[in-house]
């Protein structure tokens, strides 16, 4: 079974949360991440430790799960180096020969180009750069640095081998479905797109594989950088609401609206959403926090959960309800078989 989880909105939807839960909870054998690169930060927090990530997947928490970095995805070899370290992952985590290697050149060329900092917002990264030279086929690969050889794999193989056993596998985006090149609110976009068909692309397995599409939505929404974002709420308004967050890679706060339902609709439209995770409940209703019984929530939390699907036409069947991996109320086994 191959299930997608993307994000919804503008990033920050709380992916890297429910990525790790359903790799423990469905006991997943191999996820791979998807996604640009080093510009997109996940946040897991697991008994009282948290990890931000920025290259690893977010399934690393499950110990038996293989994890793979898609041939689409940019790779920092001193970040992923570094995570892998850090987390001690050396030995089940493999890269895809075929990514493009972010170089300390790209990093300089974004951080200098006055209209992606200043205007557009980047990370600063060197993504946007990294992905000009992949188009030029000008960039350097993976398979190129002898520093990451005990990690090249042929992705795509071992994906679909892992499917033909009938093993359990996650693809992990990035970032968010407004966020696309292509389906975004252009020019403050990323350098690619970053709907679940393309996270499928950038780790080589076709559409027809693809079981189940979890699109994950924040009880509100943010957005780090430029661009328009409809019903923005002015910062005095974010505090009062307790909603003030910052970006998990460059620090920023992030600006905040109320949640748009149009905008979810359209989001399961361009992803076929099969089902919707939402995280941070908690954060608009506080009663809600750590609840992990539906039947247990404010009344209000469960009719803000209930519009939301009659709007978006499939079911909210993973709710985030606190900070730690296991904080959600979990009614897939319910509502899917519906």
């Amino acid at each position: 079974m191959l299930s997608v989880i993307v994000g919804g909105m503008f990033g920050d939807e709380g992916k890297g949360k429910i990525v790790s839960y359903v790799a423990l909870k469905d006991n997943i054998n191999v996820a791979a991440r998807a996604g640009v690169g080093t510009n997109a930060g996940h946040t897991v927090v697991y008994n009282s430790q948290t990890f931000k990530l920025r290259q690893v997947p977010s399934a690393f928490l499950n110990k038996n799960a293989k994890l793979y970095i898609g041939s689409g995805v940019l790779v920092d070899p001193d970040v992923f180096l570094r995570e892998v370290e850090t987390l001690n992952i050396k030995g089940r985590v493999w890269v895809d020969a075929n990514c493009t290697v972010i170089e300390e050149q790209h990093k300089n060329r974004d951080r200098s180009d006055a209209h992606l900092s200043k205007v557009i917002g980047t990370t600063g990264t060197g993504c946007g750069p990294a992905m000009e030279d992949r188009v030029k086929r000008v960039a350097k690969t993976c398979k190129d640095l002898s520093i990451l050889k005990d990690y090249i794999e042929d992705v795509a193989l071992r994906v679909n081998e892992a499917l033909d056993r009938g093993e359990n596998a996650l693809i992990e985006g990035t970032q968010g479905t407004f966020l696309s090149l292509y389906h975004g609110t252009y020019p403050f976009v990323t350098s690619k797109d970053t709907s679940a068909s393309s996270a499928c692309a950038d780790v080589g397995v076709g559409p027809k594989r693809v079981d189940e599409v979890i699109v994950v939505f924040k009880s509100y929404i943010t957005r780090v950088g430029g661009g328009p974002l409809e019903g923005e709420l002015p910062l005095e308004k974010v505090k009062e609401l307790n909603l003030l967050e910052f970006g998990t890679v460059t620090g920023r706060p992030r600006r905040v609206a109320l949640f748009n339902k149009e905008l979810a609709k359209r989001s399961v439209m361009l992803n076929s959403a099969t089902q919707v995770a939402i995280t941070k409940l908690d954060w608009l209703y506080k009663g809600a926090y750590k609840v992990r019984e539906y039947e247990k929530l404010p009344i209000e939390a469960k009719k803000f959960i209930e519009d939301i699907e009659a709007e978006i036409g499939v079911p909210v069947t993973i709710i985030g309800t606190g900070e730690d991996v296991y904080d959600v109320i979990d009614m897939r086994s319910s509502k899917m078989r519906r």
